[in-house]
């Protein structure tokens, strides 16, 4: 399941973006029950992309985002109560990370779901029901 972690530059602190991932990675398992997972949690990876100063824009104007997108099978996040409180985890988080800078309104989070079967595990496509079956044993 990655994790696409977009920051504006200077929303956190150079250097802490691990951190950022770290925590947002264990909200995700934490939210969805499966803290301690060894099928999940190794297989939910992260890449950082930092936007320079001055390229970032929210209504045609520059600004400073911070974005975490998801992409995760059809049934991972679909609970909406189980959004809710990640989604508004990985705000506190990317906000206590900026030392309180980072205005909540301008940390987006969002999730993007595969289709049945569009997903892959250890090398090898899979159904949900597969998947399932894999990440119960974990």
């Amino acid at each position: 399941m990655p994790l696409t972690l977009t920051l504006s530059e200077g929303v956190i602190p150079a250097g802490m973006e691990k951190e950022a991932v770290k925590q947002i990675t264990a909200s995700l398992l934490e939210t969805h029950g499966l803290t301690g997972n060894t099928v999940m949690t190794p297989n939910i990876t992260a890449n950082v992309h930092i936007v320079p100063k001055g390229a970032s824009f929210s209504g045609g104007e520059e600004f400073a985002g911070a974005w975490a997108e998801w992409k995760v099978p059809s049934f991972a996040l679909t609970d909406k109560a189980v959004i809710k409180k990640h989604f508004e985890q990985v705000t506190e988080i990317i906000h206590q990370l900026s030392g309180g800078k980072q205005p909540k309104d301008n940390i987006y989070v969002n999730v993007l779901h595969a289709v049945d079967g569009g997903w892959n595990l250890d090398g090898t496509a899979m159904s949900n029901e597969e998947l399932g079956e894999a990440i119960s044993k974990g």
